[in-house]
């Protein structure tokens, strides 16, 4: 990493088989998903447009992590709650812009939006 980047860690573990579980969960019973945060970037089968475009507005990289990636890479972490939102720095630990309950609060995409522009200005990124 050459620079300070945005990582968005989902509540859901990596891979083909749960990626199919939780689009079977999101289409039977979405009320009860349990990532926030990806019910806000994702639909049912892919990541939303609008949250593409965003994304490709930012001036920082943008690298998504599922929770098992998360725990393995941050063991320091691993008793936060998910989702979260955070920003990596090169030599520093991770911060945490959004935490799970900030998301949980958020009321869409345009709020997602707001709230990492509004953080990232106050870090100073």
């Amino acid at each position: 990493m050459t620079g300070p980047r945005l990582v968005l860690v989902y509540n859901a573990d990596s891979g083909r088989f749960n990626a199919l579980l939780d689009m079977a969960h999101k289409l039977f019973a979405p009320e009860t998903y349990p990532c926030d945060l990806c019910a806000i970037t994702h639909g049912v089968f892919r990541e939303r447009e609008a949250w593409a475009r965003f994304v490709e507005r930012l001036p920082l990289p943008v690298a998504y992590l599922h929770r098992d990636e998360f725990r393995a890479r941050h063991p320091e972490l691993s008793g936060e709650p998910l989702p979260l939102v955070l920003l990596e720095e090169q030599g520093a630990p991770p911060r945490i812009l959004l935490g799970a309950r900030e998301i949980a609060a958020l009321d869409g995409l345009q709020a997602l939006g707001q709230a990492i522009e509004t953080r990232l200005g106050e870090a100073g990124s």
